[in-house]
């Protein structure tokens, strides 16, 4: 690996001057799970990513990450998909030009494709990554300076089976790791749901706090017979349980639930976030790289919610410790972040990627530090679960 001058003042501007990016590289991973992961529409017992890699003329590398779930199924976009939208249309419009101009890249990635968010936004980290390794800076530092360097984290229980959930959850609690959990729903009849996660209210401990994800898997009609079921279970908050699509029934349910409703998979787009809180349809907003397509767009993002009166929510798509710190990264810009992150992806993988997986103590992910992203992909794993064919 090059190791990267020490930056000084006067050094700056030439260290910057040998950053146009040389070379760009996408390989698939197929990383197993610890267990099974169940969404509304699919399950997943392992993990698909894409590993970028950008070199500068400089010698440096930078890396990045784009993660699904099982598929184009959460989103358009799959693994398959995304290496070769990289590799035929955002590579060679990336290629040649300088890596410090981060929001031109991001234009050029935008003229080169539409949409193709999760895509752009592992060149745009592995940017990031090689500017601060270029200049022994955090990544942080190129989106405003980080406020906070730890954040409350969230975990998930979607293996769907009630006995393991509670002792997983359990487990999780008694290591000081994680004592806030969100429950994936959608995959059962909504009777079964509610027999589990009554099971969960009452084997954790009194006041711990339980989201529920329904993953687009009910109907308005379903929301307004069952709400008051989940008050009654004391369930903090309500992520996107229609289709993404329907922001007129997301708005209407808003104004009857006593629980806050989050936008997920309704909100891509800085449009899409304005029409959102114009109209009332979530109080909460989850905030993903893999929709908003860079570090800077997510800032966007971020800034129309809350403008728009919403408290902003870290999202994730079961990430590696590579994936996990770009986000964490712009999470930790940002002014406010009411409910803190749910960047437990590294906890889930049979094993992680990276040389140092990110630290989780005391209920918090700690942000790494730098320089760049601040981990660097282990490089006999990532040869170990590259996909081969």
């Amino acid at each position: 690996m090059v190791v990267p001058a020490q930056s000084t003042p006067e050094t700056a501007p030439d260290l910057i001057r040998d950053t146009a990016i040389r070379e760009i590289q996408a390989k698939i991973l197929n990383v197993p799970t610890t267990r099974r992961h169940k969404l509304s529409n699919t399950a997943v017992t392992h993990q698909n990513y894409v590993h970028v890699q950008v070199r500068f003329d400089n010698g440096v590398i930078g890396h990045g990450e784009a993660a699904t779930l099982g598929g184009p199924r959460w989103s358009e976009e799959s693994v398959e998909a995304i290496k070769a939208n990289i590799d035929t249309y955002l590579a060679p419009a990336l290629i040649g030009t300088p890596g410090c101009h981060l929001e031109a890249a991001n234009l050029r990635l935008d003229a080169a494709a539409k949409r193709n968010a999760s895509a752009k936004s592992a060149l745009s980290a592995a940017l990031m990554d090689a500017l601060g390794r270029t200049l022994d800076l955090p990544a942080t530092a190129f989106l405003g300076g980080a406020v906070r360097d730890r954040i409350s984290v969230i975990w998930a229980l979607a293996s769907g089976d009630v006995i393991q959930e509670v002792e997983e959850a359990k487990a999780k609690i008694a290591a000081r790791q994680f004592n806030r959990f969100k429950i994936k729903l959608g995959f059962a009849d909504i009777h079964t749901d509610l027999r589990r996660l009554d099971r969960l209210r009452t084997e954790l401990p009194e006041g711990t706090e339980i989201i529920a994800d329904i993953n687009q898997g009910w109907s308005e009609a379903d929301c307004r017979k069952w709400l008051p079921s989940l008050e009654a279970l004391d369930i903090s908050l309500i992520e996107q349980p229609l289709d993404a699509g329907n922001m007129a029934g997301m708005a209407r349910l808003a104004k009857i639930s006593r629980i806050p409703l989050m936008l997920d998979e309704g909100v891509f787009t800085p449009q899409e976030a304005f029409h959102g809180a114009a109209t009332g349809a979530g109080s909460v907003l989850s905030l993903k790289l893999c929709k908003h397509g860079s570090a800077q767009a997510l800032q966007r993002v971020a800034g129309i919610a809350f403008a728009g009166g919403q408290e902003l929510y870290g999202g994730c798509l079961l990430e590696s410790s590579l994936g996990a710190a770009a986000h964490l990264a712009v999470f930790a810009t940002l002014p406010s972040l009411t409910w803190g992150c749910e960047h437990f992806g590294p906890l889930i993988l049979s094993e992680d990627t990276v040389e140092a997986s990110l630290i989780y103590e005391d209920f918090h992910v700690l942000v790494p530090q730098g320089p760049g992203l601040g981990v660097t992909p282990d490089p006999a794993k990532t040869a170990r679960f590259e996909r081969k064919n």
